[in-house]
């Protein structure tokens, strides 16, 4: 077995990367994808936590910015993360993963609630923990959860996975000349108002110099290489 230089981590989905080619819902072969680079990582002996995003069925900002409530947008958005939650936990078991889901809103038939001591006792078991419905309070992204997760848990670092290889300038969608960086500070991501994460989850992981690493998802094998330390994506640290 390979040495890592984690023995915990977070690993935050962004909802957009379960679409696959339709750009809306939830993509099983994508989802059996995702799974397959899962189950090939716990061979590491890498403890692995997720926080998986909704953006992909329902947009809690984007609807109250349409006249919707905000606290019921919300509401929905938390709704969506634990579907995707569910489609995920399906895919592990499928191959043999043993997986727990826990939720913030307490939903008992379908997943356990959010308690932290049984969290992390599965983790030690080796089980892989899918954390959905956010923080189960309004206002606040799943990349918020994922820091408040990550802490709460003992994480070592934050995996961001997302459709592109790091962090950049701008939307090297739209620009080709953006410039990839391949570290930041956190500082460096506030100042410069850079997508990493939202300021509240930014400033939570500056408070506790929890390290972020933003990847690409879809490149096969990259979960793997960052765990082993390979240079990979933008790291964010203090």
């Amino acid at each position: 077995m390979k040495r890592t230089p984690y023995k915990r981590i977070l690993l935050k989905i962004s909802g957009e990367v379960l679409t696959g080619e339709g750009g809306f819902g939830i993509d099983p072969l994508v989802i059996r994808q995702i799974a397959g680079e899962i189950k090939g990582v716990r061979t590491l002996g890498v403890e692995i936590a997720i926080v998986i995003g909704g953006g992909n069925i329902f947009r809690g900002g984007a609807a109250s910015s349409r006249g919707m409530d905000r606290v019921s947008a919300d509401h929905m958005g938390m709704l969506a993360t634990i579907l995707n939650g569910i489609a995920l936990q399906d895919a592990l078991e499928k191959m043999d993963v043993q997986t727990r889901l826990q939720t913030a809103i307490e939903m008992r038939e379908l997943a356990e609630p959010f308690i932290r001591r049984r969290a992390i006792r599965h983790l030690e078991k080796g089980r892989v923990v899918i954390f959905a419905g956010g923080t189960g309070n309004p206002y606040f992204t799943t990349d918020t959860t994922a820091s408040l997760r990550a802490m709460e848990i003992g994480a070592e670092a934050i995996l961001k996975a997302t459709k592109v290889d790091g962090v950049y300038d701008a939307d090297p969608m739209v620009n080709r000349r953006a410039r990839k960086y391949d570290e930041l500070t956190y500082l460096d991501v506030l100042k410069k108002q850079l997508k990493v994460m939202d300021a509240t989850a930014i400033s939570l992981c500056m408070d506790h110099q929890m390290p972020i690493i933003v990847f690409n998802l879809k490149k096969k094998g990259n979960i793997r290489r960052v765990i082993l330390g390979e240079k990979v994506g933008t790291k964010v640290r203090g």
